[in-house]
């Protein structure tokens, strides 16, 4: 018995996954418009969003990556904006007063952060500025690890990702120059990164020399989601926490 699936692969491997990932992409914008044509508050309809592009990077990260909504804490006790979705350690660095959906994410954890909005804009993306400038002006400390041959120097900290996530773009030509300008606008610890419309569009600044990087219509989603999962390898794992400089700040 023949299988449609398998003899697309077989007959056309490239158009295979092309098509197959804009079935994802399709299946997330529908999500995302449902829930803006039936939920009657704003506050909900913002949360079952996150929810929803929670779940999809989740399926796309490795294990070592945790990502979900949250707070960032530093060792000095201060604390971000309350930021939609956060990408942080999930192997070395544990969450902090977890109580039912709230907790405290170490700063020193932090790879990304993202906001999700109805749709990209020039106010949403200075909104998203300020709430990745909340979170990158945290303190975040650093330590030496030992390991069996010795002890490797404390790591230098990488600088945070932030981007935003949205169903729509409210420009006409998408991230053209009403966008670039917008995004020049921004100061440099609220820069954004990347950003996803799951209409169809998508870039980073990625590369080395900052250059944008705009990803394919039909498949915007999943080509950013593979740029992202570039950027976090690259970025190899956060540093080692000063446990003692949270310790310090609890002695009377």
């Amino acid at each position: 018995m023949s299988c449609k699936a398998k003899d697309a692969s077989n007959i056309d491997g490239k158009t295979f996954l092309q098509q197959s990932f804009a079935m994802q992409q399709a299946m997330l914008k529908t999500q995302l418009e449902m829930s803006s044509a039936s939920i009657t508050h704003n506050g909900t309809m913002g949360d079952v969003n996150e929810k929803h592009f929670i779940e999809m990077v989740r399926k796309y990260l490795p294990d070592r990556y945790a990502v979900d909504t949250g707070i960032v804490i530093d060792s000095n006790g201060k604390t971000s904006d309350q930021i939609d979705v956060v990408i942080f350690d999930n192997q070395y660095t544990p969450t902090l007063l977890d109580q039912q959906n709230h907790r405290f994410i170490p700063a020193e954890s932090v790879y990304a952060v993202f906001e999700v909005k109805p749709h990209i804009d020039k106010v949403y993306l200075e909104y998203a500025g300020g709430k990745a400038e909340s979170v990158r002006t945290l303190y975040r400390t650093s330590v030496p690890i030992t390991h069996a041959g010795g002890v490797f120097p404390a790591k230098s900290h990488f600088e945070i990702i932030a981007g935003i996530v949205a169903t729509n773009i409210s420009w006409t030509d998408n991230f053209g120059t009403a966008f670039t300008s917008a995004l020049s606008q921004l100061t440099a610890i609220q820069r954004i990164d990347c950003g996803l419309a799951v209409s169809g569009a998508s870039f980073d600044t990625f590369n080395n020399d900052h250059s944008f990087t705009f990803g394919p219509s039909q498949n915007a989603l999943v080509y950013f989601l593979f740029r992202l999962l570039q950027k976090l390898q690259s970025l190899g794992t956060v540093p080692a926490i000063d446990w003692n400089a949270y310790a310090k700040n609890l002695e009377t």
